[in-house]
């Protein structure tokens, strides 16, 4: 079973908006962190949102004002409302969960596979 699994990316003009997800499968434990990271062609992943298991969110200068984090603890889900995106918001979404397992005591920091934005101008 894959732990951290997002959804939600695709294609959209310049100004418009979408959601990301990202599931964390029932086999994770005491969620603590959830984030969201991206990654564009040539460039390093960089941090975009995080939000802790009590609601606190820190942003990147790039993204505040413009996207929301926010979490679903009872469907151990994450969310990324991405509004007003702009061309250099593209790259492959990333999230990230730290967490302990069933199968893992200590917290260890689980990734999904990725999903693609792409922000056409």
């Amino acid at each position: 079973q894959v732990p951290v699994v997002e959804s939600g990316g695709g294609l959209v003009q310049a100004g418009g908006s979408l959601r990301l997800s990202c599931a964390a499968s029932r086999s994770l434990l005491n969620i603590n962190a959830m984030s969201w990271y991206r990654q564009a062609p040539g460039n390093q992943r960089e941090l975009v949102a995080t939000i802790t298991s009590d609601g606190t969110t820190n942003y990147a200068d790039s993204v505040k004002g413009r996207f929301t984090i926010s979490r679903d603890n009872a469907k151990n889900t994450v969310y990324l409302q991405m509004n007003s995106l702009k061309s250099e918001d593209t790259a492959v979404y990333y999230c990230k969960v730290l967490a302990r397992s069933l199968y893992v005591a200590s917290y260890t920091n689980y990734w999904g596979q990725g999903t693609q934005v792409t922000v056409s101008s």
